[in-house]
């Protein structure tokens, strides 16, 4: 066991299934690993049409709570859920986590110790590739500017040769993993609900940041993630909800005329695409009505 943390810190961990029976039995066996046991699980299932319920309420250990959806409300609601409810029950932390994710036994315990270490509120590990474990998915990240506040992941598709192995201060992490001080959300609040999926955590992230909430990359733990594997790579679900969340982020934070540049530039990357024919018409259609949405979403707000 490390030095740090104590064990009297408990840890609400939060992961929202949706048709996740394929991934969830190596999920709870990382969980159960874990050197750090002072824990509750909170598994918000999103009415899962699979045999996901069934495997979570057969899992016998007394640390879950299994609180089952009639209806699919999202990432955003269903981590609202778990929050709330370690927060009721004298969490210390949440860690919010995918389950189509499988870990070292000492990830809670390094990110709870980080949390100390570097007098910070916020801590997360290295990401990397389940089907390839050497490959880097994200070592920490940024929400910049030159990429019109699109996330960037460090390290991203790079081999891991020891070149992201330094823990640093970033603005941003994709919250598939990342340990979160209960002070946070009483400071900031909670996930907006309107995102349902995607840019969610962009958008708690970005008030973070504006609230110098302090986030560190800790190198030393580690994670493999199966990357869009419950929602498929590309699928109409995320280009939908990708496209128009971004753009629903932007209007939501600069308003309508400080985020035309961003929508003008967006434009013409989608024709762009069309042109270059890396989009079929299909998509790029599907890429305008996202954006129609998200407008029509912000004008309701």
């Amino acid at each position: 066991m490390l030095d740090n943390p104590s064990l009297q810190h408990k840890v609400g961990v939060i992961t929202v299934t949706y048709n996740s029976g394929k991934v969830i039995d190596e999920f709870l066996g990382s969980l159960v690993a874990q050197t750090h046991q002072n824990f509750v699980l909170y598994a918000i299932d999103n009415a899962s049409q699979d045999d996901t319920l069934e495997r979570l309420n057969s899992f016998t250990d007394p640390r879950t709570v299994v609180i089952a959806n009639h209806q699919n409300l999202g990432c955003a609601a269903g981590n609202n859920l778990g929050i709330h409810a370690a927060l009721e029950s004298g969490c210390d932390s949440v860690l919010l986590i995918n389950n189509d994710t499988v870990f070292e036994p000492q990830l809670i315990e390094k990110l709870v110790a980080g949390l100390s270490q570097y007098a910070c509120q916020m801590t997360a590990p290295k990401m990397l590739y389940y089907d390839c474990p050497t490959m880097i998915w994200a070592a920490g990240g940024c929400i910049p500017w030159s990429r019109g506040l699109r996330p960037k992941h460090f390290g991203y598709r790079q081999g891991d040769r020891g070149q992201f192995d330094k823990p640093r201060r970033v603005n941003y992490v994709p919250t598939c993993c990342t340990l979160i001080s209960s002070d946070v959300f009483r400071l900031i609040g909670y996930f907006d609900t309107r995102y349902f999926v995607y840019f969610d955590d962009v958008d708690f992230m970005y008030r973070a940041m504006q609230a110098d909430v302090k986030l560190f990359y800790l190198p030393g733990a580690t994670l493999l993630h199966r990357i869009q594997a419950l929602t498929g790579k590309n699928s109409e679900f995320v280009i939908r909800y990708a496209n128009k969340n971004y753009l629903y982020f932007l209007l939501k934070n600069f308003g309508f005329w400080g985020t035309l540049p961003f929508f003008i530039a967006n434009q013409a990357y989608f024709a762009a695409r069309l042109l270059l024919t890396l989009d079929t018409p299909g998509v790029y259609l599907l890429k305008q009505a996202s954006f129609r949405e998200a407008l029509q979403d912000y004008q309701r707000s």
